[in-house]
């Protein structure tokens, strides 16, 4: 987990959720809000399963009520939404012919598409 916590307030501006390979990509967007000062906590969350076990008091503690969330995700995105995300920067099609990063361009998955959800969801 990448802390994000806003000295003035004690909490992130926002939480960025991603798994696997995904993690880069939402470092990659915490890292240009914070150049903007938008502080963004990105947590990793490699077994959903696992985060779903832990007590109310730790899930609080790693996402704060109130605070935005968007979740970054290469595959299926429909069970990012349980933990009351705002958005989620994805790729639910399948099909497409290209090298990767001509695909997630194409997209949408890239940092500056995470940066402006991470951005809308705080308007």
């Amino acid at each position: 987990m990448r802390d994000g916590t806003n000295a003035k307030t004690g909490r992130p501006d926002a939480v960025i959720l991603a798994t696997g390979s995904e993690v880069g990509l939402a470092v990659g967007a915490a890292d240009q809000l914070a150049g903007e000062g938008v502080h963004v906590r990105v947590v990793s969350v490699p077994a959903t399963t696992v985060f779903d076990k832990q007590d109310s008091a730790y899930k609080a503690s790693v996402l704060p009520a109130g605070v935005p969330r968007v979740a970054v995700e290469a595959g299926v995105t429909d069970f990012w939404w349980k933990y009351q995300v705002q958005a989620v920067v994805g790729i639910d099609t399948f099909g497409e012919s290209a090298p990767a990063g001509v695909l997630f361009k194409h997209f949408g998955f890239t940092v500056e598409n995470v940066v402006r959800t991470v951005k809308d969801t705080l308007q």
